[in-house]
Order: structure tokens, then C-alpha cells, then sequence
């Protein structure tokens, strides 16, 4: 049985939150429905990596009661940029777990990669309701991660639209009459693409998802599809199923974002027009519903929903995802942290496209996977398939 709750929330008005990440594609999207709905919510906390004045600017208009920059040596220009605004200023990595340790009702976890780990165990040891966007969370560390949930009584709501999208249609009580999960995927901008065109793939080619705006390093992972394969291991994480179980089919038009098909042959589907702010309003209401500011799906205008197989030769990360999946321990640990290293190389022009999934797989060859007891085995196992990454890439 899976470890996500479904078990609804007494309602409360206004709803404290804290935005781990406030500054990112999702957290811009989460502060733009509650900016809409004021009177709904109370925020306890913001959190950013650098980007002060929009930081800043975000906890003065929200009227939040913390602001917390990752990096330290931007307090300064923090404190002085919230001066006489009544929000409480903060700075460092302990500084943002404290965020995420704050009494909110519920934690919006959009930090992006490994770094969001801490603060989103902060809010799950004191049973928060999460909704989750940070995927490598569960990746770096999905048995600990559950294992704390089902310990501490929290809720953990995926914000990813292709996981709310099997939240919201999978069956909970039932998970025996589920025959497999179908994660969706726009097959990014290098779809069509040759490999050979795809060797000389640039920066800002990648960067351009045809039907999403997300930040930088989520869109290298959807062009490279390691944003799917990390994506089916979260799934096996959030919904105890096993990998041979999901599939991933592609979908250039993101109108249906995920699927569950049943022993008896139906196929549920969530559908809706591709904006984050969806599920990001599904998980910040439930159990109920808001209303959201994103254009109404009409399939007459779509007209035509077209879906293919995913082409492993050209996109090898799935093929690396599932390895890691099935090798278990630390491996999609690794993975994780040799893919964060290679996208950070290849948007600093130091490696190929390409290169991106062959550094992962240098990787997992060179850094052994042994098993995760604690939080400390994962720390442990990213730092060390981020210096092996790190060294390979320079012969690359």
C-alpha cells in the first residue's frame, strides 16, 4: 500500500504555508495563486538560493512573516532590502531547514535538486501536509523519505503534474485492481531531433521546452527525458509500485498528463491544459478545490491527441533511471547527483548534450552502491558521485 495520504485535513482559514524555493517557476506560480486569494492564506516563510530582491520584493507583498536566502553572503543585501517591512530576515542552509520547521499548515517543496532534501524531512518530521515539486527528493532518498511520512503522520501531495495527475485518479483503497501507471511526456525539444543533431545541441536549445516554462536545469532534464526517469522513480516511491509496472509513453501535445490503467481494462486519465498552476492548486486546497487562473482545456481545439514510444537509443537516461531503480541502495542516489553535475557542465558549455547521459553512466560504473541505513549514507553517497562526476567530466 502506498505511503501517500489520502486522508483529508481539517480545513483551516487562513491556511498558514511556507514556499521552500519561493523564487523558482513553481514557487513564482504557487505566490501567484496566493496573491490572488489573500485572505485564504498566511505565509510563515519564503525561501530562495540567491535571488534577493525578488525574495524581497515576494515577502513584502505577501506580508510573510520570514525571509531566508540560501546564501549567506547575500544577508546583508537582504536585511537591508526588507528593512522596515516587518519580515524577519535569514540566511544559510540551517537557516532554511528552520524555515521548513516553522509551524505552517502546508509546505510547498520546490527547491530544486538534492539541496531540497533537509528542509523537506524538516517539514515531514513535524507532519506537515507537503506538497512535493522537488522530485530528487525521493530519488536521493524515497525509502527514508516514505518510511518518515508513514513515522510522523504527514501528508505528502505531488505537485509534478504527471504524479498529481495519478493522484488524482488512482484508486487508493483498490491498489490491487491497478494493473500499471502511465507517466506522460512531451518528449521535449530535441523529440525529432537526430543524435547527430543532438551532439550539437546548445544551452539555450535545450532550455526551450516546447509546451512548459520551467527553469533551466528542470528543462535540460526533460530535453535529455532524465526528468522522466527520475520522475518513474518517484512514482515507484509514491505509489508502491514496482517498476516494471510503469510505463512512460510519449505525448506531444501534455494535455493528458498521466494515466492509471485497471485489470479490467480501463484507463482513467487526468487531462487539462499544460500549466503548473493546476496541480500546484489541487495539492494547496486539498481536500478541497480552488479555482485557478489557467486557460479551460477544449479538446475540439486540440482535435488530435497524438502518443509514441519513447526511443531509448537516443534517450538513454530512462534506460539509466531504470538500472538504478532496479540496482536499488544508493544508486539512484548517484544518479541524481551525477545528473545535477552533468546538466551544471553542459550549461556551462564544458560538456556535449550527449555527454550529459554518458557522465551519469561513467558514473554509476565508478561509484559503488551500497545500501542507505540514514540520512547520512545519502550525504555521503551524493558527495561521492558528485567528485567522481565531477573528475570524469574533465576527460569528456
Amino acid at each position: 500500500m502506498a505511503v501517500v495520504s489520502t486522508r483529508p485535513q481539517p480545513s483551516q482559514q487562513p491556511r498558514r504555508v511556507t514556499i521552500l524555493g519561493a523564487t523558482g517557476s513553481v514557487g513564482c506560480n504557487t505566490i501567484d495563486l496566493i496573491a490572488r486569494d489573500p485572505e485564504a492564506f498566511e505565509v510563515e516563510a519564503l525561501t530562495a538560493n540567491r535571488s534577493v530582491d525578488q525574495l524581497a520584493e515576494q515577502a513584502r507583498q505577501l506580508g510573510a512573516k520570514r525571509a531566508v536566502i540560501a546564501d549567506e553572503s547575500c544577508y546583508g543585501a537582504l536585511k537591508e532590502a526588507l528593512a522596515g517591512s516587518g519580515v524577519e530576515p535569514a540566511a544559510g542552509a540551517r537557516a532554511i531547514v528552520e524555515a521548513a520547521e516553522q509551524p505552517s499548515d502546508w509546505v510547498m517543496s520546490a527547491i530544486v535538486g538534492a539541496a531540497g532534501l533537509e528542509a523537506t524531512l524538516a517539514a515531514v518530521r513535524r507532519g506537515a501536509v507537503v506538497g512535493l515539486a522537488n522530485k530528487e527528493t525521493l530519488v536521493c532518498a524515497g525509502d527514508l523519505m516514505m518510511g518518515e511520512i508513514a513515522r510522523h503522520g504527514a501528508t505528502l501531495l505531488p505537485v509534478d503534474s504527471e504524479h498529481n495527475a495519478i493522484f488524482q485518479v488512482l484508486d487508493f483503497e483498490r491498489l490491487e485492481s491497478v494493473d500499471r501507471i502511465i507517466l506522460t511526456c512531451s518528449g521535449g525539444p530535441f523529440r525529432s531531433w537526430t543524435r547527430e543533431a543532438m551532439a550539437a545541441a546548445t544551452p539555450a536549445q535545450a532550455v526551450a521546452h516546447p509546451n512548459w516554462d520551467m527553469g533551466a536545469k528542470i528543462s535540460v532534464d526533460s530535453a535529455s527525458l532524465m526528468n522522466k526517469g527520475l520522475e518513474l522513480i518517484e512514482a515507484h516511491h509514491l505509489f508502491a509500485m514496482p517498476e516494471s509496472r510503469i510505463d512512460i509513453i510519449v505525448h506531444p501535445q501534455s494535455v493528458i498528463h498521466s494515466m492509471v490503467s485497471y485489470i479490467d481494462g480501463s484507463v482513467l486519465a487526468q487531462m487539462g491544459d499544460p500549466d503548473m498552476r493546476t496541480p500546484i492548486a489541487y495539492t494547496l486546497a486539498w481536500p478541497d478545490r480552488m479555482a485557478a487562473p489557467v486557460s479551460r482545456l477544449d479538446l475540439t481545439e486540440v482535435a488530435q491527441l497524438n502518443f509514441e514510444a519513447p526511443d531509448a537509443a537516443r534517450f538513454p537516461a530512462l534506460t539509466l533511471a531504470r538500472e538504478a531503480l532496479r540496482a536499488g541502495g544508493a544508486a539512484p542516489t548517484i544518479l541524481n547527483a551525477a545528473n545535477e553535475v552533468a546538466v551544471e557542465r553542459f550549461l556551462a558549455g564544458a560538456i556535449s548534450f550527449l555527454g550529459i547521459a554518458d557522465l551519469v553512466e561513467r558514473t554509476l560504473d565508478a561509484v559503488p552502491a551500497g545500501p542507505l541505513a540514514n540520512l547520512d549514507d545519502v550525504r555521503a553517497a551524493d558527495a561521492q558521485a558528485r567528485s567522481q562526476a565531477a573528475e570524469l567530466a574533465i576527460r569528456l
